[in-house]
């Protein structure tokens, strides 16, 4: 059986979880053998759980706006690398070397259209 211990933990496991956590704080006079769960490493480990969730959220958070704010500046890039092949249309002509520098096709370079015989 593969280790299944890398993968999230369903949202209603955590819940059943959370649930049976605020049970036993209620619970008196429980004492088990086993240190490990006795009430104070449980909390410890309920609190370390809560705190870890929160540094995710947070971190999500600040990885959206990073990625939010990458996507607007692609988009002001693009547009202006757009608005910049106009210019060097307007200036050189669309058949010009500078034209065919940024990547574009020369107009001289282009297959004038046919018209396709009826069958």
């Amino acid at each position: 059986m593969a280790n299944t211990e890398t993968k999230r933990i369903k949202p209603e496991v955590l819940d059943q979880d959370q649930s049976s956590f605020d049970a036993l704080t209620t619970i008196t006079g429980y004492t088990p053998v086993n240190p490990d769960c006795a009430p104070e490493a449980v909390t410890t480990k309920h609190t370390s759980l809560r705190a870890a969730q929160a540094a995710e959220v947070q971190v999500q958070a600040a990885l959206d706006a990073a990625r939010d704010n990458a996507v607007a500046l692609e988009w002001e890039f693009h547009n202006l690398m757009l608005a910049v092949k106009d210019q060097v249309a307007a200036q050189f002509g669309r058949d010009s070397n500078e034209y065919q520098a940024l990547g574009l096709k020369k107009k001289s370079e282009r297959k004038a259209p046919t018209r396709k015989s009826k069958a």
